[in-house]
C-alpha cells in the first residue's frame, strides 16, 4: 500500500516527531507508514487522516496486485 502521509505532513510543516506525538505513537511508527513498510491499523489511518484534513482514500492507495 503507498500512502502520501510525507506530503501531507510537510504540507503542514510538521516533523515526523510532531505527527507521533500528536497520533501517541512513536516516530519510528512514522518512518515505517511513510516507507512502506508497515501498514497502519484503520484506526490508525484514520486518525491521520483526520489530522491531516484529507480521507483515508486520498491518504493511501491500494496497490494493485500483480
Amino acid at each position: 500500500m503507498k500512502n502520501r502521509i510525507k506530503e501531507f505532513r510537510n504540507k503542514r510543516k510538521l516533523r515526523q516527531e510532531d505527527l507521533a506525538e500528536k497520533l501517541s505513537v512513536t516516530r519510528q511508527t512514522i518512518i515505517a507508514v511513510e516507507n512502506d513498510k508497515y501498514n497502519p491499523s484503520l484506526e490508525l489511518a484514520m486518525k491521520m487522516a483526520n489530522f491531516l484534513e484529507t480521507t483515508v482514500e486520498e491518504l493511501f492507495e491500494l496497490e494493485e496486485e500483480k
